[in-house]
């Protein structure tokens, strides 16, 4: 006898919608005729950080939103969004309607940094920035731009370091042509911000921007990109990554092109400064007024050591970018270090070591925030495949028909959208950026409640 495979997938972000396009399309065994797909988001709208942490300049990147699309188009996948694990489902109840769990939840806090100074008032997360500036619900409706902030520092040297330094030097006017709110548009305009100043701690072989996303800093009339010599070198441990990655070495190009290029006198600059530590935020009343750093120097192999030699530059305000952290989600084991949910290629695994019957992870959550959109594919299949392995020791759940898991969001009086609901959203603020003075291709709908009543309209 056979019967139909139920699996929930927490996160409706690439993981997840990936995850469940490959588990659609998987060969099932004997034991089981049929596979559909639940995917669960606490936010009312799909797609995660394609969403809310891609920087809005960005539309290639969100070209990926197409084959997404496709995927949630497919009648074994249904989407239910505005319903948060943790508070309104746990582990627990998940597993009377589903064979499977599949948590692919992301990362989306701020790595915390150790450093003196990092509380005061003008020091921020760059994670909370990004879901400022792109319109989350859960967000504040203003930012704190501080008249007098002409000079403003960035923290890391990865991709959303770029989009942070870039979109505080970017006037507001620019960004009338991508899909920003009017709240982020408006509190723009009082941005002050004359210099961004980017940190590395180690030299230009070392950081984890792309090609793409460091050109694109110079895509701004009204910007200038000055590379400072201090720092810029390359041992024997940096020429070891050129050689070894075509992307490094065009880092390391577009960088020393920026270098021999002479500013043009534009409005605003982003400099970038190299073998620079960050070690403490200077402050004056609870205030930011300084960012301290120490400077290093290469070893040889790639790293560096300090010197005992400091510098103090004069900075209004902080935004840290060293990376993404992952919540602690409700009933299953935490690595508090990592940021991730231990697991043995997929499979949730308790302390003891041994694995969480029918319990999954695949993204962030899974590996940690590392890695381009791409390499969710592969690590979503690794998942699948692990799924597929333990298909028939799986515990049936009470209730396997899918109407009964919407009775019981019904019953809890969750006010849940659907796919068809976010396409009315979608079309909703695709017809407020026609209507939108400037004509803009969109304008994102913001306030939670206001997302929740279009889509369930």
């Amino acid at each position: 006898m056979t019967r139909h495979l139920r699996v929930a997938v927490v996160g409706a972000g690439p993981a997840g919608v990936y995850a469940s396009d490959i588990l659609t399309k998987a060969a099932l065994p004997d034991t089981f005729d049929s596979v559909s797909v639940d995917i669960l988001d606490s936010d009312p709208t799909p797609f995660g950080l394609i969403r809310y942490g891609v920087a809005p300049d960005h539309p290639r990147i969100k070209e990926i939103i197409k084959a997404l699309y496709r995927v949630m188009g497919n009648e074994d996948i249904r989407f239910f969004g505005n319903v948060d694990y943790g508070t309104d489902l746990k582990l627990d109840h998940l597993k009377r309607f589903y064979d499977a769990v599949i948590f692919a939840t992301g990362a989306r806090r701020d790595r915390q940094l150790d450093i003196p100074g990092i509380d005061l008032r003008g020091s921020f997360g760059g994670a909370d920035f990004v879901s400022w500036y792109d319109g989350h619900p859960d967000a504040p409706r203003d930012w704190d731009f501080a008249p007098h902030a002409e000079s403003v520092a960035v923290i890391g040297v990865g991709n959303v370091g770029l989009d942070v330094a870039r979109m505080l030097a970017k006037t507001a006017d620019e960004l009338l042509v991508t899909d920003i709110p009017d709240n982020v548009h408006r509190c723009l305009k009082a941005n002050a911000t004359q210099d961004v100043h980017i940190f590395a701690r180690r030299g230009p072989a070392q950081v984890k921007f792309t090609p793409m996303e460091l050109r694109e800093l110079s895509h701004s009339d009204t910007i200038d990109v000055i590379v400072h010599p201090e720092g810029f070198e390359l041992d024997e441990g940096s020429m070891d990554a050129i050689r070894a990655s075509k992307s490094q070495k065009l880092v390391v190009d577009v960088l020393q092109n920026y270098l021999a290029k002479e500013p043009t006198g534009a409005d605003h600059r982003i400099h970038i400064h190299f073998c620079q530590n960050p070690v403490e935020v200077l402050g004056e009343d609870g205030q930011v007024v300084g960012l301290r750093t120490e400077i290093t120097e290469l070893d040889g192999t790639g790293n560096v050591r300090g010197t005992g030699e400091f510098v103090d530059w004069p900075v209004q305000a902080v935004y840290r970018t060293i990376g993404y952290y992952s919540d602690n989600l409700s009933g299953l084991p935490f690595d508090q270090v990592h940021g991730v949910v231990p697991n043995d290629g997929g499979r949730v695994i308790e302390i003891d070591g041994s694995p969480l019957p029918g319990t999954y992870v695949t993204g962030w959550i899974k590996r940690g925030p590392v890695g381009l959109i791409g390499h969710t594919k592969s690590d979503a299949a690794e998942t699948i495949r692990l799924l597929m392995e333990d298909l028939d020791d799986l515990v049936p759940p009470e209730h396997p028909e899918p109407d009964a898991f919407v009775r019981h969001l019904d019953s809890q009086g969750i006010e849940y959208t659907t796919w068809a609901g976010w396409e009315k959203l979608n079309e909703h603020e695709l017809q407020l950026g026609l209507s939108h003075a400037h004509e803009r291709e969109r304008v994102k709908v913001v306030p939670r409640e206001d997302m929740v009543r279009v889509a369930r309209s």
